[in-house]
């Protein structure tokens, strides 16, 4: 049975993004032209965090994963010559989301494009950032209000805008299950439509369009039969929530960028084929179906994607699109007992977590108990333990790994970032301040806005037309909201065995006794503004399972925050993670400080995305060693790390 009309394809998009606001334009454009249908736009990690590109938090984090954007010239320039009446644009900003939406609205207009007709997303859901991705700046409280007052706004300004995006795809790169992935998101989108709802600004007899403007991003994994069950589970849920608690019968919509932590360095080509089959999770039923896809390149395992390696990915969806017949046919699933077991499992179970959840006072108090984040290391503690285990198959990294050497694994795999970008930003930034008009009114209504209970849309606009900074706005609002730093999950986290780990302990417990210092103490830093701690936080586990003393203060720390922690802890070992790209000179910050503080003997070793030649530079910097994605059987890398610091100690 075929549909009488063929169905149209979902909004394909490509995450792209880097180095200055003019290159990632021409890529944009080079992307609409092989016929991308939608923009999804990656900021860097100063601008997602509220910092100009010559803050001191910057260094080292300009144009790395993303395109800068410090004030409304460089918008104008990221959308110079795209028309945007057309373009459905997604923005993955979620702190200063707020902020970046008055640049834009404020761009369209100077094109003289009426904001109703803007089309795009807005990321925008801070609940995940403090579990999984890192980019919050304030508290919840100050948080939800900007959502709430973002979502707001344009449901009466910019009706075809999404105002945020609700996010299980980051907490499914966390660890999360099916079925916390589902319970979590639920929670969150409770507590944004709660704080909508509360705060005054939509009346009640609207409050329907605010329902339906609330959208999701979702992850979907390698199981893409069990990947199928959770998005027809997600829309049953979604229904069944909305109409019981709000009286509204609301369409679950998502988009969604499929697995980019299970990407493999080792064996990479393999990730192709990863991805067609993680694609297929959210595409082939037509009840649950994604509304825009984005899917993620080959090589990300091993450093940022070229743009013949995001084309690859756009002609992924475009052949399955265009070539296959998957679009003609209502949905495969329908009937199906096997889908609907699977599906009545993940909503009984989210059901259950959600009420949980719930009943802790919601996502907010669960967030701030250190409850969510625990559950998510502990997840992804067992996950990781299964694939050393062997439970979990990964095809050419724990099974399978003899291997041709690859020709797409050579030099120049990855596009590299040319180090004077960051200079080019920070001189940028400078000569706008020294142009614009006087802002001081714009800062003080932003301020005294804050202050009170309105809403900050306006005076953020007012913010744009004046000419501020993004750190200068994120700057006004820090110091009225304060700034967050969120439990880091460790404390409630039950290790899970894997590998040989009594011997590790047993050659910790060996070398605590040689050097006489009764336990050896280990320090797990993350320098700059790279939020993605899950492997800092599976290695701190496991390390602290195997017997260390674990050191770990969390997310965004300064080389000077580090480097006083490891002389105030007198530790054995300094362990960095960045996977950011900014290594090189967030390593080298680390090792300068130690040397100054006469510690230069102290070992340190770095994990993260680093490109063999970084590699290479790094160790003969003084660093100890570089584990990368490859060294995924964690506890040969704590066992290596104890010989780390025998070697420094010649025991």
């Amino acid at each position: 049975m075929r549909l009488p009309e063929r169905d149209r394809p979902w909004v394909m998009r490509t995450y792209a993004g880097h180095s200055s606001a003019a290159a990632s334009n021409a890529l944009f454009r080079r992307n609409l032209a092989k016929g991308q249908t939608g923009l999804s736009v990656a900021f860097d990690l100063p601008t997602q965090t509220g910092y100009d590109p010559d803050a001191e938090l910057a260094r080292g984090e300009v144009g790395r994963v993303g395109v800068p954007v410090a004030h409304l010239g460089d918008m104008r320039t990221l959308f110079d010559g795209i028309d945007l009446a057309r373009a459905n644009t997604s923005m993955t900003i979620n702190a200063t989301a707020m902020w970046l939406l008055g640049l834009y609205v404020t761009c369209a207009a100077e094109q003289g494009v009426p904001i109703e007709r803007l089309a795009g997303t807005t990321q925008n859901d801070i609940v995940k950032e403090y579990l999984s991705r890192g980019t919050h700046i304030f508290p919840p409280g100050p948080s939800l209000r900007l959502t709430a007052d973002t979502i707001a706004w344009t449901v009466a300004n910019c009706p075809k805008w999404n105002p945020v995006n609700i996010c299980s795809y980051h907490l499914q790169e966390a660890g999360a299950t099916p079925v916390q992935e589902v319970a979590f998101a639920l929670a969150t989108a409770i507590a944004v439509l709660d704080a909508v709802r509360d705060c005054g600004q939509v009346a009640p007899e609207r409050f329907g369009d605010v329902v339906a403007r609330i959208s999701f991003f979702v992850n979907a994994s390698v199981r893409f039969v069990e990947e199928t069950a959770k998005m027809r589970a997600f829309t049953v849920l979604w229904d069944r929530l909305t109409l019981e608690r709000y009286g509204v019968s609301a369409r679950f919509r998502y988009g969604v960028q499929v697995n980019s932590l299970g990407l493999t360095e080792a064996q990479p080509e393999n990730n192709v084929q990863r991805i067609v089959l993680e694609m297929l999770g959210v595409t082939l039923s037509r009840d649950a179906r994604a509304r825009a896809v984005q899917l993620p390149a080959w090589n990300e395992a091993l450093g940022l994607p070229r743009p013949w390696d995001q084309q690859w990915s756009l002609r992924m969806q475009q052949v399955l699109a265009f070539e296959s017949d998957l679009l003609e046919y209502p949905d495969l699933f329908e009937g199906s007992k096997v889908m609907d077991a699977l599906v009545a499992g993940i909503v009984d179970g989210a059901t259950a977590e959600l009420e949980r959840v719930l009943e802790m006072g919601g996502v907010v108090a669960a967030v701030e108990s250190g409850y969510l984040k625990s559950a998510l290391v502990g997840s992804l503690a067992e996950r990781r333990a299964r694939m050393e285990r062997g439970d979990d198959v990964v095809v050419g990294v724990n099974t399978f790994t003899e291997t041709e050497p690859s020709p797409l694994n050579s030099a120049g795999a990855i596009e590299q970032i040319d180090p004077a970008v960051e200079q080019a930003a920070a001189d940028s930034v400078r000569r706008w301040r020294a142009g614009r008009g006087d802002v001081t009114a714009a800062l003080a209504g932003l301020r005294a806005a804050a202050e009170g209970t309105g809403n900050l849309m306006a005076a953020t606009l007012e913010c744009v037309r004046a000419g501020v900074t993004t750190g200068e706005w994120a700057g006004q609002l820090r110091e009225v909201f304060g700034e967050y730093r969120a439990p880091t999950g460790l404390g409630g986290a039950v290790p899970a065995s894997a590998g040989n780990l009594e011997r590790v302990r047993a050659r910790v417990r060996q070398t605590a006794d040689d050097l006489g210092t009764g336990r050896l103490r280990m320090l797990v830093g993350k320098p700059g503004l790279d939020g993605h701690s899950n492997g800092a936080e599976q290695i701190a586990v496991r390390a602290r399972d195997a017997g260390f003393e674990v050191v770990y203060q969390g997310i965004r720390l300064t080389p000077a925050q580090i480097v006083a922690a490891a002389v105030e802890e007198d530790v054995d070992l300094v362990g960095l993670s960045v996977l950011s790209g900014s290594h090189l000179a967030a390593v080298a910050s680390v090792l300068r400080g130690l040397r100054a503080e006469g510690l230069g003997d102290l070992p340190v070793v770095v994990g993260g995305i680093i490109p063999p030649d970084d590699a290479a530079a790094l160790r003969e910097s003084g660093v100890a060693r570089v584990f990368t994605p490859k060294d995924f059987a964690i506890t040969d890398v704590v066992d290596e790390l104890v010989t780390v610091v025998r070697e420094a100690h010649r025991l």
